[in-house]
């Protein structure tokens, strides 16, 4: 934590709310494009983005410097996700258009068509998977966790963090038809691609 985001934090526990304005444009762009990827709906993602926000303003309070903020803020990230996977409200198909009714993707028009196609694709095989496969997938691929931080996060064992990698890949390899032994990084790749 370099020393501005320090003093920022600091002045936003101490009710300064533009000061948490100021810390929350850090990682604004990060956390909803997580969400995108995790719910595939652009309302549900800003949804979330504003959840997680919100519960970040109202516990920044407890954080402690124990951690980087941004480990903090992911915590609070997973869990809304988590709630969000266990709530029956909001349970849309794949959706990723934006008010105009266009493709929505991170990507710019002048890249090739080849990246939109590959995008969409990916977008796709991801919402094939199960909420927590999805979620498990993006903490490994996407955030870079280890499987014993996405274990600690999920609470669940490393194994069974480590299966739920695996079984989506294998998912995805199949949707993608990626055959290669080298798949893990292939898939991985694409999902970096993403951000």
């Amino acid at each position: 934590m370099n020393d501005s985001e320090a003093e920022l934090i600091k002045r936003a526990q101490a009710h300064d709310s533009i000061a948490f304005c100021l810390l929350a444009e850090c990682y604004t762009r990060r956390i909803y494009l997580l969400a995108l990827h995790y719910c595939h709906n652009t309302q549900d993602a800003e949804d979330l983005s504003q959840e997680v926000w919100l519960k970040a303003y109202q516990a920044l309070g407890t954080f402690r410097s124990d951690s980087s903020f941004y480990t903090w803020l992911r915590r609070i990230t997973i869990n809304t996700f988590l709630n969000y996977q266990r709530s029956s409200i909001s349970r849309r198909p794949f959706e990723t258009t934006s008010e105009t009714g266009e493709s929505e993707s991170p990507l710019t028009s002048e890249e090739p068509i080849y990246n939109k196609v590959l995008f969409e694709s990916v977008m796709t095989a991801l919402a094939e998977l199960t909420p927590s496969q999805r979620l498990i997938f993006l903490l490994r691929h996407y955030e870079g966790m280890s499987y014993d931080e996405i274990a600690t996060a999920m609470k669940c064992s490393s194994g069974t963090a480590k299966k739920s990698v695996w079984r989506a890949l294998g998912k995805l390899r199949t949707k993608l038809d990626v055959r290669s032994d080298s798949a893990e990084e292939s898939i991985a790749h694409l999902a970096t691609e993403l951000r």
